[in-house]
């Protein structure tokens, strides 16, 4: 079996190390120069990640907007930018603090101490003061803290959590564990050889610190923010160009640069996202799925394929009988009663407890009068017992190529153990008879048995359009055939194949794969077009997890895993998994409808504005009413984050041409609407400027409620009710206009029948954009 490699051992400390351990004062000197034993990290200062919701696209539009303001000595409206400049910062922040919270949590369960030979006395201490050269106890149910090498005795080590495979290890003295790994079985004595960073876990977890994927919800924040800006940045200086031909006075220049720029910027849509993420975490974990990293939740709407890991994901990580061979003049039941009888009743031994297992329905008829445990040096264990017809009997049972040293066996014998290695599975031969007369008795396979729900997982994943592939350290012929049973198809992928050139989508089991090698895997995955979620437990899935968009961590895995991770399962299983990527899609949905609106309305705004200056020769939106715009109409259109929505049947992908098509038309039919409004109230109506003003203000306000209707339900408007905090936010809107506009609080009033007018015109046009919609969002394939 591979073994990850040794630490190199610091020159000098083997030989200066003796039984009797190091004295305190050699334990402080090479603990100042090799430092703790703790993988370090360089966690950002408090300060520095609140400073850095200041620093993007959209905070710089709303910094820019805030300076224009106060040149213009406009100070209530800088004071509102502001707050909500200081809104995104801190509703970001506090979230990324709550999930740092959450993943200190998950740390603080690491065993801290460990059993070292200090001045000649065994002394508990913090496992972060271990040094090279320290003598530590390594008893059953250890916690390995460091790279050591046994200098006695002899230990069951389960290293699962390292190298990835399901079967534990025995090592003697001369043999090397590694920090992270437990003890199953045994008792010994070992020497560190490696602490800290310099151990084959702190290799690891500086993989995993340099590890980083690509955020697809970062991708769409920034691709929305941008084509905003080319759109509408390129109408904004035709319109300022327009009002300087216009010969328009400096001061009114600028205070239409700063209501284009203001009608430009998404101010909201960062906080809504957080919001958004924030929202799916509270119902995720009420279903035993807590998150890590707010994204995640975002990040999983948009996953297409699933690297598993094959030991304690989509197995139990414990061995268990599934297949019996007896030899003549045996049955199935006396082959299990026989290795139960040589197996041990504690010691944690896992091929041990599946036999006993296996066998606790049959009834124990024999007496044991000595029980040989396991021995490393014969391979084999021994039961010495009386059975139910009074004759003695010895039992042997051990790997088959031992037994065969020991025992008379059958010549077909070989051919059913191969049958079996071929299946995947581990064989033990069981031996009875009389001391120097032993007969194989028969042979036992057993196996790390799937999940109970991993074959459902699998299938229902794959109908929600996610491929599962099995990403193992394990070998090759275990791997395919758990991937068999579980539903997963494919080629198995031999580990040294996997390049920059590897066609990924030609595998669907990856096996004898190091942690270095999941990692590129999942590059490799992301290089050719893939949203990539890494479901792990163990250290050596660790620089996967941060690597993939979307990192899984299921219930049993290491701080590390959890650490790496954007998503933690608290329960056993995976079903968190499924309920994760259909929460994460219903959320891109409420997403998607925010972000058309959000779209449609900038892409109409800025154009109005154009129209507006074209047919009045003055601004016809004042920054007053901007900000208050972006008060009504973009924060309260968040509440379209708790809104009704169900989750689309395929990987939900932010496919900006697509949408910003939709956008585009949906806001020229908007634009159409808001320039008849406001021709019908110059001719028509023989509006004043200023009410004028007010009427476009109210048009633009009243036509933006409507919207969020139309888009909120993919089929027809009224195919479902709204959620209660969208239908509450439309009425505080639209109350908020109604009252400045009746009261003439910050513009000119308006009489009610005018804004009655308005208010009718809106629902109709609603009703006709309720077709246009349907027909756009089908040609653009926006779901």
């Amino acid at each position: 079996m591979a073994q990850p490699a040794s630490a190199d051992v610091t020159k000098g400390t083997e030989s200066a190390a003796s039984p009797s351990g190091l004295t305190a004062a050699e334990a402080t000197n090479r603990l100042a120069e090799h430092g703790k034993n703790i993988v370090a990290e360089k966690p950002q200062p408090r300060w520095l990640s609140f400073l850095a919701k200041f620093w993007s696209p959209i905070a710089w539009l709303l910094e820019a907007a805030l300076v224009l303001q106060l040149w213009a000595g406009q100070y209530v409206e800088a004071g509102v930018i502001a707050v909500l400049l200081l809104f995104n910062a801190v509703l970001g922040f506090i979230q990324e603090g709550r999930a740092g919270a959450t993943l200190a949590a998950l740390k603080r369960r690491l065993a801290p101490t460990a059993l070292a030979r200090r001045d000649g006395q065994w002394t508990r201490i913090p496992a972060a003061e271990l040094v090279p050269g320290d003598i530590i106890d390594l008893a059953l149910g250890a916690l390995v803290p460091a790279d050591a090498a046994i200098s006695s005795g002899s230990i069951l080590v389960d290293q699962s959590m390292l190298t990835g495979e399901s079967v534990p290890v025995e090592f003697e003295a001369g043999g090397k564990v590694y920090a992270g790994s437990s003890v199953r079985r045994g008792h010994a004595l070992a020497e560190v050889t490696a602490t800290g960073s310099k151990t084959y876990f702190g290799r690891t977890a500086e993989l995993v610190r340099v590890a980083h994927g690509k955020s697809s919800e970062q991708a769409a924040i920034f691709a929305v923010t941008r084509n905003l800006a080319f759109m509408n940045g390129a109408v904004a200086l035709l319109i300022i160009a327009a009002a300087y031909i216009m010969a328009l006075p400096l001061v009114d220049l600028v205070r239409l640069a700063l209501v284009a720029l203001l009608a430009t910027i998404p101010a909201a849509l960062p906080a809504t996202f957080t919001l958004s993420a924030a929202f799916g975490a509270r119902l995720l974990a009420t279903q035993g799925v807590l998150l890590t990293r707010l994204s995640a939740v975002h990040e999983a709407a948009a996953m297409d394929v699933l690297c598993a890991d094959k030991t304690g994901t989509l197995t139990q990580n414990l061995l268990g009988v599934v297949g019996v061979r007896p030899m003549s003049g045996f049955d199935r039941e006396r082959v299990l009663v026989l290795a139960a009888l040589a197996s041990s009743e504690a010691g944690g031994d896992p091929i041990d407890g599946g036999i006993r297992a296996a066998a606790a329905k049959v009834p124990l008829c024999d007496r044991v009068v000595r029980f040989v445990p396991f021995d490393p040096t014969t391979k084999v264990s021994e039961a010495f017992i009386i059975g139910a017809d009074g004759r003695d009997l010895h039992v042997a049972k051990g790997a088959f190529e031992i037994i065969a040293k020991i025992a008379s066996v059958p010549t077909d014998a070989r051919q059913q153990v191969d049958e079996f290695a071929r299946q995947g599975h581990r064989v033990i031969a069981v031996a009875a008879g009389a001391p120097k007369a032993l007969n194989l008795a028969g042979l036992i396979a057993l196996s790390d048995p799937p999940r109970a729900d991993s074959a459902s997982l699998v299938s229902e994943l794959r109908g929600m359009g996610v491929r599962t592939v099995m990403v193992t350290g394990d070998s090759a012929l275990t791997a395919a055939t758990i991937a068999n049973k579980v539903g997963i198809g494919g080629a198995v992928c031999p580990a040294q194949q996997i390049s920059g050139d590897l066609d990924p989508d030609a595998f669907g089991v990856f096996a004898r794969v190091v942690p270095q090698q999941k990692y590129e895997l999942v590059k490799v995955l992301q290089g050719h077009g893939h949203v990539v979620g890494m479901c792990g437990d163990g250290i050596n899935d660790a620089p996967a997890l941060r690597q993939a968009q979307i990192g899984i961590a299921v219930s049993t895995a290491t701080d590390v895993a959890k650490s790496a991770a954007g998503m933690v399962l608290t329960d056993p299983g995976l079903v968190g998994v499924v309920f994760a990527v259909r929460e994460g899609r219903v959320a891109f949905r409420r997403l998607l409808t925010y972000a058309l609106n959000m779209l449609t309305k900038k892409i109409e705004i800025v154009l109005f504005l154009a129209i507006g200056l074209i047919f009045t020769g003055y601004e016809i939106l004042t920054p007053v009413m901007m900000v208050l715009m972006l008060l009504t109409n973009d924060v309260l259109a968040m509440s379209l984050t708790t809104d009704r929505a169900s989750a689309p049947p395929s990987p939900s992908l932010w496919r900006m041409r697509n949408i910003t098509g939709v956008a585009v038309v949906l806001g020229i039919c908007k634009l159409f609407f808001s320039s008849t409004m406001l021709l019908v109230g110059k001719y028509q109506f023989g509006l004043s400027p200023a009410a004028l003003q007010t009427y476009a203000f109210v048009t633009v306000l009243f036509g933006s409620q409507g919207l969020i209707y139309v888009l909120r339900e993919r089929r027809h408007i009224w195919s479902s009710l709204p959620g209660k905090w969208v239908f509450a936010s439309s009425i505080v809107d639209i109350g908020i206009v109604v009252a400045l506009a009746l009261s003439g609080i910050l513009m000119e009033p308006l009489p009610w029948q005018l804004l009655l007018t308005v208010f009718l015109a809106t629902a109709a046009f609603a009703l006709i954009l309720d077709q246009i919609k349907r027909w756009t969002m089908a040609m653009f394939k926006v779901e």
